[in-house]
């Protein structure tokens, strides 16, 4: 039933003696009932119940919590490569996500990627494709160069004004 033949069956059943009316249709419920002391109208209709979304727990989160001090070396180790990477990539260029979502080096997983390390792309050549909800975004490079470096895996989530790749404009 739409709201308008429930508004009409309302104003049917005002007009009546009746004082209490129900009626089934599949899974749409409708209970009407009036009276001197209290109107009530009450309409249900069928709740759609979604699985509950599992969220993994470390089982052992106060056992990670000593780790971390003990792996200062880690970060160092990191930041090391990563400080050797920004002074190795400061001349090249950055091709960067435009939106949210998820990120595809190629249409499908049988077509080869748009662009791969080692390829000449242009200003304007599309060079990986964003889904966000459920739509997918050709992304055009705003650099001219040769790719060095994919920074980003096929099918991994990013964000926006992530570096996806890394042009030598040379």
């Amino acid at each position: 039933m739409n709201f308008k033949e429930i508004q009409d069956l309302i104003k049917l059943i005002n007009k009546t003696n009746l004082t209490e009316f129900k009626v089934k249709d599949g899974e749409f419920n409708l209970s009407i009932k009036k009276g001197d002391d209290d109107k009530a109208i009450v309409v249900q209709q069928p709740v759609m119940q979604y699985p509950s979304a599992q969220v993994p727990v470390q089982p052992n989160f106060q056992a990670a919590a000593p780790a971390a001090p003990s792996t200062p070396e880690a970060p160092d180790q990191d930041s090391a490569p990563a400080s050797a990477e920004k002074t190795d990539t400061s001349n090249y260029l950055e091709v960067r996500s435009p939106i949210v979502g998820t990120f595809y080096r190629s249409s499908s997983p049988e077509n080869p990627p748009f662009a791969k390390v080692g390829d000449t792309i242009a200003k304007g050549d599309v060079v990986c494709i964003v889904e966000a909800m459920k739509l997918f975004n050709e992304i055009e490079s705003e650099v001219s160069g040769t790719i060095v470096q994919v920074m980003v895996e096929d099918a991994q989530p990013i964000e926006y004004d992530q570096v996806l790749f890394l042009v030598d404009p040379a």
